[in-house]
């Protein structure tokens, strides 16, 4: 375990599996997102979607420009379940 690569830590995702999935055609962040589960884990792909884009730059020859970003979905920071669930009156906080 000590060779790989880790690129996106919240879902285990090695350099050498994103790296597989571009050259099977994958060659979006969106893709890769749909396909492994790219920046699905806690952290939203704050650590992970800009290393991702790099490699698939380096693997395909494109620009960042021309690789977006995919768009953050609320909530834009993790919130615990507990926090979303809760039946509190935010008036009285």
């Amino acid at each position: 375990m000590g060779d790989k690569i880790f690129i996106c830590r919240c879902e285990d995702l090695t350099q050498e599996e994103i790296e597989k999935a571009i050259d099977e055609g994958y060659t979006t962040l969106e893709e890769l997102k749909c396909r492994l589960r790219l920046g699905m884990g806690p952290c939203q792909g704050r650590g992970c979607l800009l290393l991702a884009r790099r490699l698939i730059c380096q693997k395909t020859g494109k620009s960042t420009d021309e690789i977006s970003i995919p768009s953050s979905r609320p909530p834009i920071i993790p919130v615990s379940l507990g926090l979303l669930a809760s039946d509190k009156d935010e008036k009285n906080r």
